[in-house]
This record gives C-alpha cells, structure tokens and sequence, in this order.
C-alpha cells in the first residue's frame, strides 16, 4: 500500500515506530495531488509550505525517544486538506466564491489552532459549492470538482472537494462543513466516511456562516475510525463560540457491541414493504442488506415513526436562505468581499460589487431569504418554518426514547451525472431529503459506506441523540466492521 493510501491511524503507528517519515508521507499526497488533481480539481490551493512543514515535524521527531514517540499526539505529522470556508491564518479563504477571490485570512480558525497543536500538516484548501450553497459542488466559481470513484459525476456538495481529496487518496483526512448534508452526502457520493457532530460540539469560530444555526464543522475520512481521531482533535469547549460545550466522555456501558442496541427505521424515510416515492431501488436494496447484517450480529430493529418528516424540507430551505440572507449582507464590496470598479455612487458599489461577486445561488438563496423575511411575510413563512423545526426536533426525542440510533440511507440515489441534477435546483434541493432534518434537530449524523465493491457508492446514515456524539462512533464502528 502506498503511503498517502494508508489511514490516519496506521499512518500514525508507522511514524511513531519509524517506518517512514512526515516528509515521505507528505511527499505521497503531494505527488498523488500532482498526478490526480488535474482531472479532479478537488483542491483550489495546493500550499507549497506543506514540504517544509514536514521537514520540521521529522526534526522533532528525531529529538524525541521511544517512549515519547508513542505519546506524540494522534494527528502528529498526519497530511490533512481544509473545505475552503475554514480559515487558516495568512492563507486565501474564498469559500468558493468571487466575492472573495482574494481574502487572506488574518487569524486561524480554532479547529485549525487545534490541529496546528496536535503537530497536523495543511496540504491546501478544497473546492465547494459557493458560500456552501449546493450538493454537486457544481456551484463553485473556480470550476466543478468531479468525483473520484466516476470522472463524470459528480462528488456531492457542498464539502465535494473534501470528499473527493480523501477517496483519491489525495490525503489522509479533510474537514468539511455540513447545514444540511454537505458532510454527509459528499461522503456518500465518494464512498468515505463523513460525520456532521452535535450542534455546539465543535467551535463554528472561523467558519465563514453561511447559516448560523445550522452550519457544523466536521471530519471526513476513510474510516470511522479516523473520523474519531479528527472529531477528537476538534471538539470541545472555545471561549470563542458560546455554543459550544464541554466534549461529553464516553459512558461506560457503550462497547461498540451491536448486541441489544435498538436500531429505529422511519417508516417516513424507507418503507420496509416497498420502495419510497423517489429512492432508487438499488439504493434501497443496499440498505435493507446492511440492516440485514445489523440485525444478524444482535441489533433488534424497530419501526418507528417521524410524523414531521415530510416538513422538514420545506422547513430547511426557509430557514436557511433567511440566514443567508442576513450572513450575507456583509458582503457588499465596503466592509467585505469584491468591489466593483465601474461604480460611481454608493448604491452601484453595493448592486454592482454584489451582482458581479455572487453566483446564480448565492443570488438565489439571497433573495428567497430576503422575501420570507420581508414585512407581510415574515409570519406566514419563517415563523411557520421555525415552529415546524421544534416540531421535528420533538420527533427526533420521542423517537430516541425508543431506540439508541436511527438508521436511514443517506441520500436517495448514488452520484449523479455532472450537469444533471444540480442544473435544476429543486431537483438539488430534494437531494437533501435524507439529512436536513438532523440539522434542524442539531443531532449528531454520521455517513459510512454501506458498499465498498460497488462501482458507485451508497451511504448508510446513523443518527444518534444530540450530544450522544460518542454513542453515534461507538455504534458506527461496530456496523462499519460487518459491512
């Protein structure tokens, strides 16, 4: 096996036992980077410090004995790619879009400060859709990102460059961004494992919003494992995000045993008797085999029902693009982003910056979000939108006082052709009619693959109580090992 095709954890034992270097291991991703990308466009910047970085990692290294190896932390030397909406200090930031084409970063991120701490290498920043606005990341203004496993589909969104950088092994692990799927469906899509945390897990500080009450940072990786291992790295509490709370530990009776855990299935999301209205058969089938197997190795499984979940859609693309709107307000060409050079009042800096710095989009989901938040409005869409969200949250806690995770695919067909679905968007926007809910219940989610050998892969979608974090990894490794 090639070195940038190991995983994070192996990668790590070999470093500690000195079987290769930090520099032999970045060497791989960057050549797999050169060799790849070209076809892919998963990165947007490639950071040429990365070498030099690796070279003082290997200098530490050699400073340390046997024993101090061992206790080097786990992403000590470990070549990582960043979703281009995550700052990292002194380096571009555009989110993915023209409005910010040229904006360094001044400060970092705390999940970044938190990887710089455990001794992580930055290979670069990844593609995605504009503002994370979409599930192709056809919608980015630097070009489409294509997905790995198919050159000619797309690698979901809005984290598709993410994914794709770690199922091309152009790295060993990524962070992405999930509102309402963009972690999750990407991992889908390229066949990896992808984790959106409990809302107020892991600090939001340095995440450009795109909306507040739903974006999380998360890991995206090739085993659950390795998602551990990144989640780790980057929860807990930061003076710099009152949402966040203290990382809940792990509890005792959680041995990542699939014996008498209480698996729900949302008789709204897969109808056991017969295919629901716009899944793919294929995908279905999938599904149903790895529920199969979890039942096999002593998981009981239990119908259960989510009466909101047809709202939950509906709910998500009125809420979202109100925040955006408000987000996005900043963005004006006077306090931030691109300034149209052709303007000669104040009023045409702001229309001719904004129209000449936004896509099609972004533009959208402005004006949506503008409308449902204007007066006459206001209570007839997002009022409703907001009151159907605690609604769904209210499902979510009824049904877990039933069961210890639910189970449903993550989307509703493996990856569309590039050009196809995310051409239209409500035919986009019902991509995401697995994973929205989860985000406006602030639960933890995680996507693994439920088939490997597949030409295309499907995700399978655990969801587990909010802040039950731990119980969703616990559970994931154990049906990860059966699949």
């Amino acid at each position: 096996m090639k070195l940038n095709e190991l995983t994070i954890r192996d990668a790590g034992a070999g470093l500690r036992k000195k079987e290769f270097s930090v520099s032999e291991l970045v060497a791989a991703c960057t050549d797999a980077i050169a060799a790849k990308d070209s076809d892919m466009h998963a990165y947007l910047e490639i950071f040429t410090d990365a070498r030099g970085e690796a070279e003082k990692r290997d200098e530490e290294l050699a400073s340390y004995d046997d024993a101090e190896r061992l206790k080097l932390p786990p992403l000590f030397g470990i070549p990582l790619a960043i979703k281009n909406n995550i700052l990292i200090a002194g380096k571009r930031c555009t989110a993915g879009s023209r409005m910010l084409e040229y904006y360094v970063a001044p400060y970092d991120a705390t999940v970044i400060r938190k990887l710089k701490q455990q001794g992580a290498i930055f290979l670069g920043k990844t593609n995605m859709d504009e503002f994370a606005m979409g599930g192709s990341t056809e919608h980015s203004a630097f070009g489409p990102t294509k997905n790995p496993r198919d050159l000619t589909r797309v690698p979901g969104g809005s984290s598709g460059g993410s994914a794709a950088a770690v199922a091309g092994d152009m790295c060993l692990g990524a962070l992405g961004s999930d509102t309402g799927g963009s972690i999750r469906q990407p991992a889908a899509f390229c066949g990896i494992v992808g984790m959106k945390p409990s809302y107020g897990a892991v600090s939001r500080h340095g995440l450009i919003a795109m909306a507040s009450s739903l974006d999380q940072i998360g890991p995206m990786a090739k085993s659950v494992a390795d998602a551990k291992i990144l989640f780790d790295a980057i929860a807990g509490k930061d003076a710099f995000d009152a949402t966040v709370g203290e990382k809940k530990q792990k509890p005792e009776n959680e041995r990542g045993e699939l014996k008498n855990i209480k698996v729900g299935i949302p008789r709204e999301y897969l109808d056991m008797q017969g295919c629901m209205a716009g899944l793919d058969a294929g995908v279905e089938e999938t599904i149903k085999d790895a529920l199969k197997k979890m039942k096999q190795a002593g998981a009981t499984l239990e119908e259960i029902s989510l009466p909101h979940a047809s709202v939950a859609l509906p709910a998500y693309y009125i809420i979202v693009p109100s925040e955006v709107s408000a987000n996005l307000a900043r963005f004006d060409g006077i306090r931030y982003g691109h300034r149209a050079s052709d303007a000669a009042t104040l009023a045409e800096i702001y229309t001719h910056s904004r129209a000449e710095g936004f896509g099609a989009e972004a533009k959208r989901r402005i004006m949506l979000g503008t409308y449902a938040l204007s007066a006459g409005y206001y209570d007839a869409y997002y009022v409703k939108a907001q009151k159907a969200r605690a609604l769904i949250r209210e499902d979510f806690e009824k049904a877990f006082t039933k069961v210890h995770v639910i189970v449903s695919p993550t989307t509703t067909n493996p990856a569309f052709i590039l050009g196809g679905a995310g051409a239209d968007p409500l035919t986009m926007y019902r991509q995401d009619i697995y994973t929205v809910a989860i985000n406006l219940a602030g639960l933890p989610a995680l996507s693994l693959p439920a088939v490997r050998a597949a030409s295309l892969p499907v995700g399978l979608q655990l969801i587990a109580p909010r802040h039950a974090d731990e119980r969703l990894f616990s559970i994931a490794q154990a049906v990860e090992s059966l699949l």
